[in-house]
């Protein structure tokens, strides 16, 4: 039981940070229809960024706290917004009109410029994130418990993702979302500037990735520049499995993934322990045999 309980929490905290991952995926698909696979890469961008202001900020050699850690997320989200926008400005944008196979070429473009460059820039070693919270253990049940890094994870996790629901359900910009991905063309007609709801969309995705960046970075400190490839294509998973285009299916796959990979990891014997991270693409290609959609997915009809 406690060995259960154990891996419940990691799996929470690892399924709350594929969710923010998710969540960029699903909701550049929704506006766009179109797979964003440099999104992974946004979300090593946002490790870098929150490891160099702690090092700018001489946040590695002072005292860990709470306020110091949001700061670092808040400059690392703020970083990868930017980026976002940079990236659909620059890739995205002019071949909007062009055909999917197109759009879809250069995302994979996107995608191996900014690991490369990653690569170039912040070098191809690995690197260690200064700790920056608390290091806290608090008992649960018997042997199983929580630590500082897990409750931030799931504390954040839980903030943001209610904070775009609230965003995307209770404001005009989330009107405006919505009406862009059912219909472009009538959203133009009805005077909504679409380039500035995809813009930001792509903007508010990216500071998703960042947040999982930091927060990942907290709890498995080390990280280099292809830190993004795994995790992003787990996220893309969790992302198709919730049903790509629904925000609360990003999440419920995020939290279905994380499970899955620390249940395989407690359970399974030690011998295929390697193989764990093929757990999320066995479930994914299950429920696509299942339910095509995704599990909150639905059909959409064909425009002719």
């Amino acid at each position: 039981m406690e060995t259960f309980i154990q891996q419940l929490i990691n799996g929470l905290a690892l399924g709350g940070i594929y969710a923010l991952i998710a969540l960029g995926y699903t909701m550049v698909y929704g506006v766009l229809r179109l797979i964003n696979f440099a999104h992974g890469d946004v979300y090593m961008l946002g490790t870098f960024a929150g490891y160099y202001a702690a090092l700018r900020f001489g946040f590695s050699e002072a005292e860990p706290s709470l306020a110091r850690a949001a700061l670092l997320l808040l400059v690392a989200m703020g970083v990868c917004a930017v980026a976002g926008l940079a990236i659909e400005r620059l890739a995205y944008r002019p071949v909007r009109q062009a055909s999917r196979l197109t759009a879809l070429i250069t995302a994979i473009g996107v995608s191996l410029f900014l690991e490369n460059m990653g690569q170039i820039i912040f070098g191809a070693n690995p690197k260690f994130f200064p700790q920056i919270l608390p290091s806290r253990q608090f008992a649960i049940y018997g042997a199983a418990t929580v630590t500082t890094p897990d409750l931030a994870i799931l504390g954040a996790s839980l903030l943001l993702t209610v904070g775009l629901h609230r965003l995307v359900r209770q404001t005009s910009f989330g009107r405006a979302m919505r009406a862009v991905a059912h219909d472009l063309d009538t959203a133009k007609l009805m005077g909504i500037d679409t380039n500035r709801v995809i813009a930001l969309t792509f903007a508010i995705g990216s500071a998703l990735a960042a947040a999982a960046g930091v927060l990942v970075a907290l709890r498995y400190p080390k990280f280099d520049p292809l830190i993004g490839v795994t995790t992003g294509l787990k996220a893309f998973v969790a992302a198709v499995l919730g049903g790509i285009g629904n925000v609360t299916g990003a999440v419920l796959g995020g939290v279905i993934i994380g499970l899955a990979e620390t249940m395989a990891t407690g359970y399974l014997p030690a011998a295929l322990n390697p193989y764990k991270d093929a757990v999320a693409f066995a479930i994914l290609v299950t429920a696509l045999l299942v339910r095509p959609t995704g599990i909150l997915g639905a059909t959409a009809p064909e425009k002719v």
